[in-house]
């Protein structure tokens, strides 16, 4: 059984979407929370139902591709029951240098938990980004379904959107839990 409410759970290649992660479970214990830290290579998917608040985080490569460890586990992830589950994503990808697939790989994952009746926030407006197209995108094309990272093009901003998204996310968890 989980030991903290919260579990965030990244696959990565090049260690920078853990880089991430760790600073976004950093924000959450600030604010008196305890997050346990999973790389989803290392876990079973099930995992993920034993927690009410999930934060999954994943890396878009070259041309809209999904980091392998997420994508080896699809078909579990479309099975899981998260009907009572907060999950706030976030996603890593280069903007300029791919930006037809600007964190595509956030929207893949949002896709496949659709299924599952979890409670999403933590969507993150697309101002300051140049992207031509994102599966990410939420309908009105203002908003990410959830943050937007690019280590690549704009690693000077990563901190304060980091700070200003778990500030976000810890309000709407509250409002979603209450």
């Amino acid at each position: 059984m989980a030991q903290s409410s919260i579990a965030l759970i990244y696959g990565t290649d090049t260690n920078n979407t853990e880089e991430v992660g760790n600073k976004i479970a950093k924000q959450f214990e600030e604010l008196g929370e305890t997050v346990d830290i999973f790389n989803i290579k290392d876990i079973e998917p099930s995992l993920l139902e034993s927690y009410g608040t999930l934060i999954l985080g994943i890396p878009t490569w070259d041309f809209g591709g999904i980091q392998s460890d997420w994508e080896d586990i699809e078909d579990s992830l479309t099975a899981l029951s998260l009907d009572n589950t907060v999950v706030a994503l976030y996603g890593l990808g280069d903007q300029f240098g791919y930006g037809d697939y600007f964190i595509d790989a956030v929207g893949w994952l949002y896709e496949k938990l659709l299924p599952t009746k979890a409670k999403f926030v933590g969507q993150w407006s697309t101002e300051g980004y140049e992207f031509e197209a994102s599966r990410a995108c939420v309908e009105n094309k203002e908003n990410f379904i959830g943050l937007a990272i690019d280590e690549d093009q704009q690693f000077e901003l990563t901190d304060e959107r980091i700070e200003q998204w778990v500030i976000q996310v810890y309000a709407e968890r509250a409002v979603e839990l209450a």
